[in-house]
């Protein structure tokens, strides 16, 4: 299977890669003149053959139009500040699931450190996103939103379904919480997952007052990363066109 990099834009029948990306591809990939490649600008990808490297430049031709992929649900993933190890594993894999936007929360029980330090884990969470994007062959990399508050975040929230995850006994499955019928122009969803404390009654009635249903993964208590990954593939399962 090719792989595929990001650039900034196509110009006519050309397409640019320079900086890290091109040193990765002309010294650790070892790209040579005449091999294929597809490109994406975030908005159309071609496959595209190596016309020349440099040593921080690989200049592509580009050879035929892909298929645009069949329009996805816009999941925006409202994610707390977990252990990086576990954040960081937790955004990749969103990714990969193909999510619209991810924002990291300073939940009342995040760790204080973890806060403290999360605004310099920026670059680094970016670098996951876009090397996710290109292993799983996503038209875009997904938007990275920087550090906020919980009630912030709710209140700006416009998806048609906007879903927090529970530990309640009483909460309704998320599967249960959508209609069996979801019209084309419906298929937006904000899904917020907290802490691995869980989420404070102020954050729970601020998430109320924004239009957020609480929603369970049933009676097992998952780990935040391990929540990420089963929620957002049954919202990808039930958004999806049939």
């Amino acid at each position: 299977m090719r792989r595929r990099f990001f650039v900034e834009h196509f110009t006519g029948t050309t397409a640019l890669i320079e900086g890290d990306t091109a040193h990765h591809l002309g010294h650790v990939l070892r790209a040579q003149s005449g091999q294929l490649y597809e490109l994406s600008d975030g908005s159309a990808a071609w496959l595209a053959r190596i016309e020349s490297v440099a040593r921080n430049r690989v200049v592509f031709a580009l050879l035929d139009q892909l298929p645009t992929p069949q329009s996805a649900p816009e999941i925006t993933l409202l994610l707390a500040v977990i252990k990086f190890d576990a954040f960081e594993w937790a955004i990749e894999k969103a990714t990969e699931l193909g999510v619209h936007k991810i924002v990291p929360l300073a939940a009342a029980r995040s760790e204080k450190g973890l806060l403290a330090a999360a605004a310099k884990r920026s670059q680094r969470w970016q670098k996951i996103l876009l090397e996710s994007s290109q292993q799983s062959r996503r038209l875009r990399i997904p938007q990275l939103d920087g550090l906020a508050k919980p009630s912030q975040s709710f209140a700006a929230q416009s998806a048609n379904f906007r879903l927090m995850l529970s530990e309640r006994s009483d909460a309704p499955t998320i599967r249960s919480t959508l209609p069996v019928a979801i019209p084309a122009q419906s298929r937006s969803a904000a899904l917020a997952i907290g802490p691995e404390g869980g989420w404070t009654d102020d954050e729970l009635a601020a998430a109320r007052a924004s239009g957020f249903q609480e929603a369970s993964l049933g009676q097992l208590i998952l780990r935040t990363e391990t929540a990420v990954i089963s929620a957002l593939s049954i919202l990808n399962f039930a958004l999806s066109p049939g």
